[in-house]
């Protein structure tokens, strides 16, 4: 069932693409061909999204979802971008006030009153601050999209991506009880979503997974554990889960490690899928050499921003390691570009794309995010990010700004 699922979905969504992978130095030749362009000012806000209800994983709970905008200008035009590493550093060692305070006070001077002709050469410029790349991506993105308006041309375009509907998942956090997370499963399954994600975490993971297989025996599901175990001493639930049919196991382990992944992929028959543990194209290069996983997730503000998120999705394209992209729970400014990345090739399995109604009761964008289809969203066919924050909402919404020029 599930090796069909992916049959048809491929069948149908995806075009067949060629699977060879080209070197670094050629993988982006099409972007030297596009216009240099200056970057005359940076201005950045630190926002907070209030939820409609808390999003509660393994590490913890959040009512409020805090991310940094970026807004980049060249001339007359400008380019919105977010980055949404949360409030604390709970998923990654950033964090939204980190995020904010390298990227204004230590990447914005590397870029500004600068032309950079393609994604590598921005990329080489901030490359000496190390890691934070929730940060990096902050700036990195916006200049994607400041490429996309000034060339114009829509931003999947610039990627290499399609036009093509995405796929789309549905995700639950822990709930309330196991009769509230059912109900919600169902109502995800009548609404069209072909896969649904959960999160567990110690205490709610095998009770709620036998009921959720029992109930739903036919469905897509996975499990997300947000590196809440360990490899020796959980073992014992992992050799439990295994025969439920689990798409994958997202991130079960340490949210830095690669060896002891590829110890528990080598155990099991489930594919391990890694999210938190690919912050870089090092760490991806690493996890499919000692094949860590069948499933890499990419979230392009983890990994740095849209370069770093092309390359993995070519090495995993040449590895046989399938991608699907992840998000922050971002409003619809950092949504509508994670929407873009997934018209690329090597997307097997529905994305973290939702819906703006699901998780906010007011966006910050004047547009929204929508299903074209259910289950399914299109990739936007105009130039630059279309979700930009409408002004108002933006103000309520800032705890902090800077402008840097």
């Amino acid at each position: 069932m599930f090796t069909a699922f992916f049959y048809t979905y491929n069948k149908h969504v995806r075009n067949d693409v060629d699977m060879k992978v080209k070197p670094y130095h050629s993988m982006f030749k099409r972007e030297r061909e596009e216009i240099r362009m200056t970057i005359d000012a940076l201005d950045f806000y630190y926002v907070a999204h209030p939820l409609k209800e808390p999003w509660t994983t393994a590490y913890g709970s959040d009512d409020t979802i805090h991310s940094v905008l970026t807004c980049m200008t060249s001339g007359s035009v400008t380019a919105w971008s977010e980055s949404s590493p949360l409030y604390a550093p709970t998923y990654s060692p950033e964090c939204a006030i980190s995020v904010f305070e390298v990227a204004s006070r230590f990447l914005a001077p590397m870029v500004l009153h600068q032309s950079f002709e393609s994604a590598e050469a921005i990329n080489q410029a901030i490359e000496p601050i190390k890691g934070n790349p929730f940060a990096h991506a902050a700036i990195e993105m916006a200049w994607w999209v400041l490429q996309s308006a000034m060339t114009q041309k829509p931003l999947h375009v610039c990627l290499g991506g399609t036009s093509q509907p995405v796929a789309a998942g549905a995700d639950f956090g822990v709930q309330s009880s196991i009769d509230r997370l059912i109900e919600r499963i169902d109502s995800a399954f009548q609404a069209g979503f072909q896969r649904v994600k959960l999160k567990v975490k110690k205490g709610w993971d095998l009770e709620m997974l036998r009921a959720v297989r029992s109930t739903f025996p036919n469905g897509v599901f996975h499990i997300d554990c947000n590196s809440g175990y360990s490899l020796e001493k959980d073992w014992p639930f992992f050799k439990a889960i295994d025969p439920l049919g689990l798409a994958m196991i997202e991130q079960p382990l340490y949210h830095a490690d690669v060896i002891d992944h590829a110890e528990l992929q080598r155990r099991m028959q489930t594919p391990i899928c890694l999210d938190e543990s690919i912050n870089s194209v090092y760490m991806a290069e690493k996890a499919i050499d000692l094949k860590a996983c069948r499933f890499i997730n990419i979230k392009p503000g983890r990994v740095g921003g849209l370069y770093n998120t092309l390359i993995i999705n070519k090495l995993c394209m040449s590895a046989g390691v399938g991608n699907w992209i992840g998000g922050m729970l971002e409003s619809a400014v950092g949504a509508g570009i994670c929407i873009e990345c997934a018209t690329l090739p090597n997307m097997t399995y529905p994305n973290d794309l939702f819906p703006s109604d699901n998780y906010y009761e007011e966006e910050l964008s004047k547009e929204r995010i929508e299903l074209s289809a259910p289950g399914q969203m299109l990739p936007s066919q105009r130039f630059g990010n279309p979700f930009i924050p409408d002004p108002d909402v933006l103000k309520k919404r800032t705890i902090r700004q800077v402008h840097c020029e």
